[in-house]
């Protein structure tokens, strides 16, 4: 199965209204995000346990690993969540940054290092978190 019907899979199977909110988002994402590498990662390991949720990924960086070594990943996640929705946004140095700068504009969302989760999307303001999410792409692009 490719990516693309992965994803769809996995957004058609959220509960309303959480399958309506993922879906803008994933429109939202495309279009900040041109021509972007599209991941799927199904939350299992490889004895085929749930590790995590499922994430839909997008755009492609190098992150460093301990001792030099590298790993590819995507730079954006988008997942569902018991509560809500989670964006993730990967290799910004400063872990502090995205709260500092975008959580009081946000709106109702929980911000830590990398992750911004809320409940839907009419508790937080999208200009914001595509600006977030423009952020992140830009310091991994500089990075690579």
């Amino acid at each position: 199965m490719d990516i693309e019907t992965q994803i769809e899979d996995y957004l058609t199977s959220q509960p309303e209204p959480k399958r309506s909110d993922m879906q803008a988002l994933h429109d939202t994402i495309l279009q900040a995000m041109p021509g972007c590498k599209l991941w799927f990662l199904d939350g299992k390991d490889s004895e085929n346990k749930t590790v995590s949720n499922p994430n839909i990924g997008y755009g492609f960086y190098t992150m460093q690993l301990a001792g030099g070594k590298t790993r590819e990943f995507y730079q954006i996640g988008l997942s569902a969540n018991t509560t809500g929705i989670s964006v993730y946004i990967l290799g910004i140095k400063d872990k502090t940054y995205l709260a500092q700068t975008f959580g009081k504009q946000l709106g109702k969302a929980s911000v830590t290092g990398y992750c911004i989760k809320f409940k839907a999307l009419k508790d937080i303001n999208i200009d914001v978190l595509v600006a977030a999410i423009k952020y992140g792409v830009e310091a991994t692009n500089d990075k690579s």
